[in-house]
């Protein structure tokens, strides 16, 4: 089988390219190598399987119309996993139009892809912070998500709906994984754990929002790319429950499409997991406390209920297992 993966050279991505080979799958990656972050980390990321006989990459960007239908048209994967996307909640504060380029017209690229050329199941990459200004935990996907609080978040909950429409329009199946709060080795060095071990190395305060009041659903990354390979295999059809006077969120009587909470049930509290990085380092922190950021949700706690039913997924990961091997990662990669 051959499976485009976008986003190899990113956290989830690389992680995901390197299971499917495993699998015996022929993996085409996409990547622009953008520098919105450290490029030499996505580098020696995609250096553990560029070489591999089963891995072709694609050097191209997901807004470039004609790059990904030259992609699609050349290399015709059965199937598809949508990784890459301009992430994190706040730099859309200073750019926001490369959010709506790369998640918005980009995804466009890829529904297009997939539609002009059969592919057989997509599965793409959604968040946890669509639930943005709901409070009723824990989050499910059986609940509507109407009112997210970032601009990362509603371009997410637009690849939603704009999969919905090709999956009703066109019949190919389509399935959106909402992440919760995904950490591990080769994580993002924008993300908390990687600034807060950076930080407690180098001596200096970890700013910690909230007051230290968050509760997250942490997930370890092996976790996330069994539950992203497991579907990829599951592909759904129309769902028969589903009726206009009650329409589901997660699935659709007119198409044959689904989302699901992929993520770890079981919430911890943000200052145990720094709590649990300090033992893994063998120092203390010293706390800045701050208030809640804008955009920020005080807690998320994920409901996985219905893909453990659907592909037998279960988050077993512990945080402190979970954080202990980012650390020998980090200590390894960094040299500290």
């Amino acid at each position: 089988m051959d499976v485009l993966v976008t986003g190899t050279a990113g956290f989830i991505g690389s992680h995901v390219a390197l299971a499917l080979l495993d699998k015996g799958v022929r993996v085409i990656g996409l990547d622009n190598l953008n520098d919105y972050y450290d490029v030499t980390l996505k580098k020696a990321r995609l250096a553990r399987f560029i070489d591999h006989p089963n891995y072709t990459h694609v050097h191209a960007d997901l807004a470039d119309r004609d790059r990904m239908e030259a992609l699609f048209v050349r290399h015709r994967p059965q199937r598809v996993v949508h990784l890459a996307a301009q992430a994190g909640v706040r730099y859309a504060a200073e750019n926001p139009h490369v959010y709506v380029s790369s998640n918005v017209t980009g995804f466009l690229h890829v529904l297009e892809g997939c539609r002009q050329h059969g592919v057989e199941h997509l599965v793409f990459a959604s968040t946890s912070s669509v639930y943005g200004a709901n409070t009723d935990m824990p989050f499910s996907e059986h609940r509507p998500a109407e009112h997210p609080l970032t601009l990362y978040a509603a371009t997410k909950k637009a690849n939603e709906q704009m999969a919905h429409s090709y999956a009703h329009l066109y019949g190919f199946p389509c399935t959106g994984l909402r992440f919760f709060t995904v950490y591990g080795p080769w994580g993002r060095p924008d993300m908390a754990l990687f600034l807060f071990t950076r930080a407690i190395l180098a001596g200096e305060p970890l700013k910690v929002f909230n007051h230290g009041q968050h509760k997250r659903s942490f997930t370890y990354v092996d976790d996330i790319v069994e539950g992203v390979v497991r579907t990829l295999d599951h592909v759904p059809g129309k769902d028969p429950q589903w009726h206009s006077a009650s329409p589901d969120p997660s699935s659709s009587g007119v198409a044959p499409f689904r989302l699901y909470n992929i993520g770890n049930e079981q919430p911890v509290a943000l200052l145990r997991y720094i709590e649990v990085l300090e033992q893994c380092l063998g120092r203390k922190a010293r706390l800045e406390m701050l208030p809640l950021q804008a955009g920020d949700v005080p807690d998320t706690e994920a409901d996985v209920s219905s893909l453990i039913q659907a592909v037998g997924y279960r988050p077993h990961v512990a945080v402190e297992t979970g954080v202990a091997s980012f650390v020998r990662w980090y200590r390894d990669y960094y040299g500290v």
